[in-house]
């Protein structure tokens, strides 16, 4: 197990799938456990459909779940000329030749391999053509007659491939089922797989760890291993994510990208956490520290079998992560979400009906402790101070015609009169307060707190009473309570 080298290479035709990231996750943690090398790669081979908005969204994902890579982020688009030189020495050693069957052609025959009920793969009828000799490919070599060609891969037409997968033991494929594979297109860019194979050895990746959508990959990848004269990395395939109905998650399931938990207010380290379970324990144990998956990480304990995609149990695992965690932490990841909702500016001057100046951390932290025990995520954490960070409060209309009555006006002026004297504007004090107007006014403590309530944030329910008071400070509390009473006498 001495110098590892894993690789987690996405295709940039989307945005990062939480498949994809799962995957990551494995083979991250595979390198941190045996002191190895985690490396990114972006497979860009496919230009029409790869976006460089895609390529910032991977490289933007993986920054925020917090994978730190060693190498890279390389792109096959700037590997060219080495994919060149390996094809040239394939063609060069007779394992590759060029194919002049057009795409028409190509298809009429898989038309008839069909409807004589055959697998409709290359028949290899340009597999042992004899050619003049042309220039080579990095000088745009074509036959004299100036007709395009692709170059194949001689795939072994007998025997079969086998290998050991480190999750599944050993796996066969017969090799009368597989054609000759495509390793250079005719307008010269390489194909997927042959770049996979190229890259991988090329980087001395020693386990290609990833979905088992590339098994069926697997077998081609080995025979241009052997053909280039490149050892085998080791292989693990992990069984997909699935959604609630078995199959394979996709957006009806919700949201699939991760950078779309990042916006509904998810925590990396909650993602990680729920992500590393699917497939993955380590006895009964539920919740782990980035340092304890390193730790614990293994292969032997991959489960084999799907894992089911469960919304409830990240919900409950994110809400795990909110309670414990440091405010001043949970801050720095709520700040985006308090911009988004437009509770507090990205920059000065403010929006209108907001605060004036620039929001800290350290404030954001002073009201977080009043909501970690009730909020699942960053969103309903932010939407719950509203009434810290809006002065210009919005009354629930039948909470207001039902709590600013009359005989509420003196209850609320003795209150102001009150906080004004008080010097320690502590949780204790306030409590002080309130059960010396309960007693004076002969009412219940529920008759004074929800008419409060309302005048601080706009809601019948809200944080405790006291610690909303005590956060909000007594100039902003007696202003909003001079503003509850403006309502009341109908101005």
């Amino acid at each position: 197990m001495n110098n590892i080298r894993v690789r987690f290479a996405p295709s940039p035709t989307g945005y990062l799938h939480i498949g994809g990231v799962r995957t990551a996750l494995f083979n991250y943690l595979f390198a941190r456990h045996n002191g190895g090398k985690f490396i990114l790669r972006i497979e860009d081979t496919d230009r029409e459909r790869s976006t460089e908005e895609s390529i910032k969204q991977i490289i933007e994902g993986m920054k925020w779940i917090g994978f730190d890579w060693d190498e890279g982020p390389y792109r096959q688009t700037e590997r060219q000329e080495i994919y060149q030189e390996h094809v040239e020495r394939l063609l060069k050693e007779g394992k590759a030749y060029r194919c002049y069957c057009t795409s028409e052609e190509l298809e009429e025959r898989r038309k008839v391999a069909l409807s004589k009920r055959e697998k409709p793969k290359y028949d290899g009828r340009c597999r042992e053509l004899t050619l003049p000799d042309v220039p080579p490919l990095s000088r745009g070599g074509v036959l004299g007659d100036d007709k395009p060609y692709a170059v194949r891969f001689k795939t072994p037409k007998e025997g079969k491939t086998v290998f050991t997968d480190l999750l599944r033991e050993e796996v066969i494929f017969d090799n009368s089922e597989l054609d000759d594979l495509i390793i250079l297109r005719s307008d010269k860019t390489p194909t997927y797989n042959f770049c996979v194979v190229v890259d991988d050895a090329t980087m001395n990746i020693t386990h290609v760890i990833r979905g088992d959508d590339h098994l069926a990959n697997t077998p081609r990848q080995i025979h241009l291993y052997r053909g280039l004269g490149y050892p085998l990395p080791q292989f693990a395939h992990l069984s997909m994510i699935l959604g609630a109905d078995k199959s394979r998650l996709s957006k009806r399931h919700g949201a699939t990208s991760i950078l779309s938990y990042r916006d509904m207010g998810y925590l990396p380290e909650a993602m990680v956490n729920y992500l590393v379970r699917l497939g993955w324990s380590h006895g009964d144990q539920e919740i782990f520290s980035r340092d304890e998956l390193i730790k614990y990480f293994s292969l032997e304990n991959i489960n084999k079998s799907a894992a089911v995609f469960n919304p409830e149990k990240l919900l409950w695992v994110n809400s795990h992560y909110i309670k414990t965690e440091n405010p001043l932490r949970l801050a720095k990841e709520l700040k985006p979400l308090l911009i988004a909702e437009k509770l507090i500016p990205p920059h000065p001057p403010l929006e209108k009906g907001g605060r004036g100046d620039l929001i800290t951390d350290e404030e954001i932290a002073k009201v977080i402790p009043l909501l970690q025990e009730r909020s699942k995520t960053l969103i309903e954490m932010a939407k719950g101070m509203e009434f810290y960070f809006i002065n210009d409060i919005k009354y629930d209309e039948k909470a207001k015609e039902k709590l600013f009555t009359p005989s509420i006006k003196p209850v609320l002026k003795k209150l102001i009169e009150m906080i004004e004297k008080i010097e320690d504007f502590s949780h204790a004090s306030i409590e002080g307060i309130f059960n010396k107007l309960v007693e004076e006014f002969n009412i219940k403590l529920g008759q004074i707190a929800q008419p409060v309530r309302l005048a601080l944030t706009g809601k019948t329910v809200s944080p405790g009473i006291f610690e909303v008071i005590s956060v909000l400070g007594k100039e902003r509390v007696i202003d909003r309570l001079k503003t509850a009473i403006h309502h009341i006498d109908g101005k």
